[in-house]
């Protein structure tokens, strides 16, 4: 039984791995977009220039009119989507090993993975790295 329960957290802190990367590679969207900049900035402009930042709304915005997006911006998303999965399985072994009793949400299994950054995998370490440096 307790088994099953750490496969469960496991995969319930994977995906939030997903989400925590994906929310940091979109995050910088909109602050790029709000300065004019950026593959979504003109989405931005027309969809939620009345949205007021932070707490998420510009994402949830933005989520709002997915279907709506440029394809430039829906390009923009999807590459994001498939780098946060890219890091997903670069960093489920490590996630397993450090960080497996960690609960899930507010990023702390993130901050659990940047606490043990020494010890990560080069795979995971890289994935992490090269995000840290798009926002």
């Amino acid at each position: 039984m307790a088994q099953s329960h750490l496969v469960r957290n496991s995969g319930i802190a994977l995906f939030m791995i997903v989400a925590v990367i994906l929310w940091m590679a979109l995050a910088a969207a909109p602050a790029k977009a709000a300065q004019g900049q950026g593959p979504c900035a003109d989405d931005l402009q027309m969809f939620c220039k009345d949205v007021q930042p932070g707490g998420g709304r510009i994402l949830k915005c933005m989520k709002e009119h997915e279907n709506d997006l440029s394809p430039t911006c829906k390009q923009h998303v999807a590459q994001m989507k498939e780098k946060a999965k890219e890091a997903k399985q670069a960093c489920q072994d490590d996630v397993m090993k450090f960080c497996s009793d960690v609960q899930p949400g507010h990023g702390r299994i993130l901050k659990c993975l940047k606490a043990h950054e020494t010890d990560l995998s080069p795979e995971c370490k890289s994935q992490l790295g090269s995000r840290r440096g798009r926002q």
